[in-house]
């Protein structure tokens, strides 16, 4: 045990307040629950659903994908598939409210801390979806709260950050970002303890066994996520690069910025945090490390939470932040929860600002389109063709609202659909579906545009307006066919 010197004492823990966070995480549960079913499926989500049981795949590791298929048992529809994401979030309103305790804050402070993480918008949106970014949400903090505790506390609960730290590389290998992040704090501010305790090499230990099968998946197969990350910031990095900055002020909302800000200041600034002052560093280098790889622009949501709540713990009156936390609650609820009905959605900003509310629009009726022009071929015809959906929503939308029949021949180049559905070598009619279509149309004898997908509200996602096409005749074998199919993005 890391015994605290006398000018390093622990910070005062008070009781949790069970009052204030819990009905936090209460009023959470419900809005989730009650818009858990309107509008439709994310498009990830359709992915996920459809994806067959493996250790690994080509964009991910394994769990986000086998909870997907688990809920099926419960119920094939949204809500079910969903309720991993719920618990991962309530469980993150929960920790976030533990660290804002673990650095002294009292009930005020925790309740702030629960109520303006758990209504933030990113937090909203991924509790309402079931993504992979849902479960690093609760993984991130649960790690910061555990190595305040073994900073400030007791070393021995570096078995436990190894502990989450190794089992999260089933789901997601971002966490390495956070451990860079941290041991580049940890490095700056000249913190060396760590080094000097048996149970942080124990810990090392535990993590490097609990994430051994997904390391080995990874080597055994070329490292894929390396690939895949490779892919995403050729198509994103511009983009991602100047949004990475921009999401600071948005992930949780602009009006928590003080708030966060504060945290980081109180890590750098008051001696009885000082033990802990390397997360003031980790969370700029986690976002300069978001920027570069260039993939997504939120991946150190998780830490700016963690920060967010030891500013919670430090600002004057918490309590006269709840006219805030409010607004932030409400503009949150309305462009990351399908709050709105759907006949008005085309005429507000919520899409533009929040893409991945118009990506929940339209499924069923793009599936009954490519129904109709797969129905449409004549019996001779069907016996050789396939339906190309240019990306896994698609193809996972087919799957999910399809007749068995289309189900049974959709098929897709797009990340692990490439290698887990090819198409057979004598397929001779395609159903291209969506925006492949340009790039593939002239390696047939002939092609023709049949119908153009529309939800029948107007909303502008990325299927609107995109061509539904029979092609015929193959002019080239179908491994060049496919390999111009496939793609990673």
């Amino acid at each position: 045990m890391r015994a605290p010197a006398a000018t390093d004492p622990p910070v005062d823990r008070p009781a949790f307040a069970y009052g204030p966070v819990l009905s936090a995480v209460a009023a959470l549960a419900v809005l989730l629950l009650i818009t858990s079913e309107r509008y439709g499926y994310h498009r990830d989500e359709l992915y996920f659903r459809m994806l067959r049981p493996a250790w690994g795949y080509v964009d991910q590791p394994f769990v986000t994908p086998w909870l997907a298929r688990t809920t099926t048992a419960l119920s094939d529809h949204p809500w079910a598939l969903r309720l991993p994401a719920m618990a991962a979030v309530l469980a993150a309103v929960l920790v976030v409210a533990a660290i804002a305790r673990e650095v002294g804050g009292g009930g005020a402070a925790q309740g702030l801390a629960a109520w303006g993480f758990g209504f933030a918008p990113f937090t909203l949106s991924n509790g309402h979806q079931l993504l992979t970014s849902s479960l690093d949400l609760l993984v991130w903090p649960v790690v910061v709260l555990l190595v305040l505790r073994a900073l400030l506390r007791d070393d021995r609960w570096w078995l436990a950050v190894g502990a989450v730290v190794g089992a999260a590389t089933a789901n997601k290998l971002l966490v390495a970002v956070l451990l860079l992040s941290s041991a580049v704090g940890l490095a700056v501010c000249r913190q060396w303890s760590p080094l000097r305790s048996r149970w942080f090499w124990g810990g090392v230990a535990v993590a490097a066994v609990l994430a051994a099968p997904t390391l080995a998946y990874q080597a055994g197969h070329d490292w894929p996520q390396v690939r895949f990350g490779r892919a995403l910031a050729e198509h994103n990095a511009g983009e991602v690069r100047v949004m990475t900055w921009v999401y600071l002020l948005l992930l949780l909302g602009p009006v928590l910025v003080p708030l966060w800000w504060r945290g980081l200041v109180a890590l750098w600034k008051h001696p009885d945090l000082r033990p802990a002052r390397g997360i003031a560093v980790a969370l700029p280098v986690a976002v300069v490390l978001t920027a570069v790889m260039g993939s997504q622009p939120y991946y150190y949501v998780g830490l700016l939470a963690a920060v967010l709540a030891i500013g919670c713990a430090r600002v004057g009156r918490p309590r006269g932040w709840a006219a805030a936390v409010a607004l932030n609650s409400v503009v949150a609820a309305a462009i990351s929860l399908p709050v709105l009905p759907l006949g008005v959605l085309a005429r507000t900003p919520v899409t533009a600002m929040n893409p991945t509310v118009g990506d929940t629009v339209g499924w069923p009726a793009y599936v009954r389109q490519v129904q109709t022009a797969y129905d449409a071929l004549p019996p001779s015809g069907r016996a050789r063709a396939v339906v190309l959906a240019s990306n896994y929503g698609e193809a996972g939308a087919l799957d999910r609202f399809g007749s068995e029949e289309l189900r049974a021949v959709v098929v897709s180049g797009h990340n692990a659909l490439a290698d887990e559905r090819p198409p057979a070598p004598d397929t001779r009619v395609v159903v291209v579906v969506g925006a492949q279509f340009p790039s593939l149309r002239t390696k047939f004898a002939s092609c023709e545009v049949v119908d153009r997908l529309d939800n029948g509200v107007d909303v502008d996602n990325e299927e609107q307006g995109e061509p539904v096409a029979v092609c015929r005749d193959p002019r080239v074998g179908w491994d060049e066919l496919w390999q111009r199919a496939r793609h990673l993005d």
